[in-house]
């Protein structure tokens, strides 16, 4: 746009720009609520990815440890009563650590999952109030949000997770607890050890797993319902 004021001509240029949705462009106090709140779900998403891997790096070190101490107990005192008396007491006390991990790391997860799904809102807020961002900035339909952020789907999706990992490990734990029991019971009988040991591991893992899926079902059936998650 040309202007002439005398003898100073000026050119002012006025950058092009769009509006959000009803041509009305969002209150300042509302942007910056909303990129308050997206940068404090990214520290706590952060936080919790964090927990998670210090929580199962604890898991896989207590378990290596009491299994090394396993070994030297069994190369030391050779496999006899006291060899058993201490796996006795030490895959239980592995067993009772896997489950608590596990309780924990599943609501961790849950935790980062909503926060990922708020991100993802506040994704969508952006795009409807600044449509020329699109080009710029990643924006895939409201379905594929949590996907682009690492969520994958599937039925397999939860044995892909660290909570899902646990939960083989604690599965483990617990038959190997169970088919040393047998296998003492029943004068080193490895049939009925493995059996045994077998059968309540694939239950121990079935049982989990059910309880992750039904976490995660809540979850989502509350994100669908409340505005506010």
């Amino acid at each position: 746009m040309i202007t002439g004021s005398g003898d100073d001509d000026r050119i002012t240029n006025q950058p092009q720009t769009s509006v959000g949705e009803n041509g009305v462009d969002p209150r300042p106090a509302a942007v910056t609520f909303v990129t308050t709140e997206h940068f404090t779900l990214q520290g706590e998403r952060s936080r919790a990815i964090s927990e998670l891997g210090s929580r199962a790096s604890i898991f896989l070190a207590t378990v290596s440890g009491a299994l090394i101490a396993l070994g030297l107990m069994a190369t030391a005192t050779r496999v006899g009563t006291t060899f058993y008396a201490f796996v006795l007491i030490v895959l239980p006390t592995l067993s009772f650590v896997g489950f608590v991990t596990f309780e924990r790391t599943l609501l961790t997860e849950l935790e980062d999952h909503s926060g990922a799904y708020r991100i993802a809102r506040l994704r969508g807020y952006y795009f409807r109030h600044a449509p020329e961002l699109t080009d710029y900035l990643l924006s895939v339909p409201p379905e594929k949000r949590l996907v682009v952020q690492g969520f994958g789907t599937g039925p397999w999706q939860g044995l892909l997770t660290i909570t899902g990992m646990v939960a083989v490990i604690t599965s483990v734990l617990v038959g190997a607890t169970a088919g040393m029991l047998v296998a003492v019971v029943s004068d080193h009988s490895l049939a009925a050890a493995l059996a045994v040991g077998g059968v309540l591991a694939v239950s121990t893992l079935l049982a989990l797993w059910r309880r992750g899926a039904s976490e995660r079902k809540r979850l989502a059936a509350l994100e669908q319902l409340s505005p506010y998650l």
